[in-house]
């Protein structure tokens, strides 16, 4: 399966806990101002990969204890990146998303979009909600300004609200 992407970073500390292996998705509907990777808006930017190549990129590394999806906006391409994490998922590696759209907005997506509801369905930590410049924080772990939210995408499933992320940053 092929996925558009902007690029990768092999051993990342700042998307996530731990050494981790990211994908920047590319293409965003959301042209937040002031974004920090604005070259991934362009749906027609960045180059085609094949799936497996990401994933015999980020296993060859024993460092790696997680995968990010970033971007651009990674559910915008949900049904590659659900096929492909569900394969880091059984390497027993977890996964943070960040996402411009929040929790609400992605589980009205999910109802009429099977790849959505999937792709969350794979997710440990959502991080959501548009970067907003005149909210941006460096206080903040893992996120870029004050509204975004990191979320325990299981808990929050199983109690059918959100549930804030409280494991080891």
């Amino acid at each position: 399966m092929q996925i558009r992407i902007a690029g990768t970073v092999s051993e990342s500390i700042v998307d996530g806990p731990g050494f981790r292996y990211v994908i920047f998705t590319q293409g965003c509907p959301h042209n937040c101002p002031g974004c920090h990777n604005p070259q991934t808006h362009d749906f027609n930017g960045g180059k085609l990969v094949d799936t497996d190549e990401l994933f015999n990129e980020c296993i060859e590394d024993p460092l790696n204890k997680g995968v990010t999806f970033s971007g651009g906006e990674p559910f915008c391409q949900a049904a590659a990146l659900y096929e492909l994490g569900k394969r880091f998922k059984e390497r027993g590696l977890s996964i943070w998303c960040y996402s411009g759209w929040t929790w609400k907005e992605l589980w009205q997506q999910a109802e009429m979009k099977d790849d959505v509801c999937k792709l969350l369905s794979i997710i440990d930590v959502l991080v959501d909600g548009r970067f907003i410049l005149e909210r941006k924080t460096l206080s903040l772990p893992f996120r870029g300004s004050e509204n975004q939210r990191l979320i325990d995408v299981r808990a929050s499933i199983e109690e059918n609200a959100v549930i804030g992320y409280i494991g080891k940053l």
